[in-house]
């Protein structure tokens, strides 16, 4: 950091995270003196804006919108009279600031949201700190539009996410939706009569063989009566599932050289049948070979552990968003194996908690992740990737690669060889055949190798500008802005300070 941005740190201390609770009106907070940053607090200013503070120098609408995203995440802090580097806006508010701010938020709002506002004094001017806590029900918007926190940036919601999000924080799932135009007639009794079956056998439920199995999906809130059909019966148990979900499939496919499809199937059916239908697929197109180990039986040793692989299709079928018309795509290549589902991680997930071993579960399909727990697909609510990191280290693999990317989760496998590749033409659609194949892997090559290449650069000038980066790489401002855009789609970069005055990207 440059000696005169540091400074501008230590004369700008304010206090943040305390001070008085009591005579505020409109969650407006009394005058907060000048006081000293405790080395905690100095530490989170130095690191600058992330998913939980944002700097502003004056108030405007996006504060607001900002606000809405904080209230749609996981709350936040404001902090006006600051800028995106965290340096002090030499602001002086007068006297009907906080409350003026207060209302603002409030009435430009729906459902409204009320901040708490502090007004601190500091060397080199005053500011002002909105809190605003998480909103029990989402989502909240202003002038119609809804707004949400990924990393340190606010971005506009699609109309998916904000129907998930409406249903998650009414404690309801995606799968719960009835699915208009189905019937009784169109579920499979006898898949239902299997499944008590398998879940009695593995303990987890306790079913006779004369519980009639429409009572079953009754109790189990799969159907509310028999014109009422949701849309986890219809996976689960449907004659035909596709109908009308068409987007309910795994496409699978093996490519050599990013090039040549080699092998392609639609797997479609049930979702619970589609689980081993992948398992097989995969295991087709897979190398295996054989160790003598004394044992009646020879060992099978594969590219990538089988347990693994089955609990990332696994994953992949059950969490998967069944409201994106995009099909789960499979990808095997000679140097790496890759797994994307449609949809992020659930709200208020990062990839950082899936590695948290106390993290909380939330499934996105609950009725769907109840019966895969009952015939035991799931073993244990959210032990899923401790289970895949468990037998790729038991393999002698490198860690998979989990992340959120190009509008969906994907976990992939890497052979030794190419641990250091993370971003490759292994981005290229499977159901563009083969021509298209060839163009988008070709372009995907070249795509990835400069994503690497402003990554490394990033990594080894912190605070890189793009005008460096362009003369550095050698391509066009357009072909960096690109590059940027998808390591910050996929998590790997994010922005500290203002686009103008010298803002940066960092890891």
């Amino acid at each position: 950091m440059r000696d005169d941005a540091r400074y501008s740190l230590d004369t700008t201390a304010f206090k943040l995270f305390q001070g008085v609770k009591a005579g505020c009106f409109f969650g407006v907070k009394n005058y907060i003196p000048y006081m000293s940053l405790t080395d905690k607090i100095s530490d989170l200013i130095t690191r600058g804006e992330s998913e939980t503070l944002e700097f502003k120098s004056s108030f405007g609408k996006d504060v607001i919108e900002t606000a809405v995203a904080f209230a749609n995440t996981r709350g936040g802090r404001i902090v006006v009279g600051v800028s995106d580097a965290g340096r002090s806006a030499g602001k002086s508010f007068g006297k009907e600031s906080l409350r003026d701010y207060v209302n603002r938020i409030a009435v430009a709002t729906e459902p409204s949201i009320i901040p708490d506002a502090e007004k601190y004094l500091t060397p080199a001017g005053e500011i002002i700190v909105l809190s605003i806590t998480e909103f029990p029900l989402k989502p909240v918007a202003t002038r119609g539009r809804c707004y949400r926190r990924s990393g340190s940036t606010t971005r506009q919601m699609t109309p998916p996410e904000i129907a998930e999000m409406h249903l998650h924080s009414t404690g309801q799932s995606m799968d719960a939706v009835i699915v208009a135009g189905k019937s009784r007639d169109d579920l499979d009794l006898d898949a239902v009569r299997n499944y008590m079956r398998r879940a009695t056998a593995q303990g987890r439920r306790t079913f006779s063989g004369q519980d009639d199995p429409w009572q079953v999906l009754k109790k189990l809130e799969l159907v509310k009566s028999e014109s009422e059909i949701t849309r986890a019966a219809i996976l689960l148990f449907g004659k035909n599932p596709q109908s009308p979900l068409t987007q309910a499939v795994v496409h699978a496919g093996r490519l050599r050289e990013k090039v040549h499809i080699m092998d392609n199937r639609i797997i479609e059916g049930s979702i619970i049948e589609q689980v081993e239908e992948t398992v097989e697929f995969i295991k087709r197109n897979l190398h295996v070979r054989f160790e003598i180990t004394g044992e009646p039986q020879r060992k099978e040793i594969w590219d990538y552990p089988l347990t693994a692989l089955r609990e990332a299709a696994i994953n992949a079928i059950c969490h998967r968003d069944y409201g994106d018309t995009a099909d789960i795509q499979i990808k095997i290549f000679e140097e790496a194996l890759q797994i994307w589902s449609p949809g992020f991680l659930p709200f208020n997930m990062t990839v950082e908690d899936l590695f948290n071993p106390e993290h909380t579960s939330k499934p996105r399909n609950k009725l769907v992740a109840q019966i895969f727990y009952d015939i035991g697909l799931i073993e244990r609510y959210g032990s899923g990737i401790r289970r895949i990191l468990d037998a790729c280290h038991e393999a002698d693999l490198p860690e998979p690669l989990f992340e959120n990317f190009s509008g969906g989760f994907r976990i992939k496998f890497m052979l030794p060889a190419r641990v250091s590749e993370k971003v490759s033409a292994e981005d290229v659609p499977l159901n563009e055949g083969i021509n298209g194949a060839l163009n988008g892997a070709l372009n995907g090559a070249l795509n990835g190798a400069l994503n690497q290449q402003v990554l490394d650069a990033i990594s080894r000038v912190p605070g890189i500008q793009r005008k460096e980066l362009v003369e550095k790489l050698n391509v066009s401002e357009r072909t960096v802005d690109r590059c940027i855009a998808e390591l910050v789609s996929g998590g790997k970069i994010d922005r500290r300070g203002s686009k103008k005055t010298g803002g940066y990207w960092a890891l």
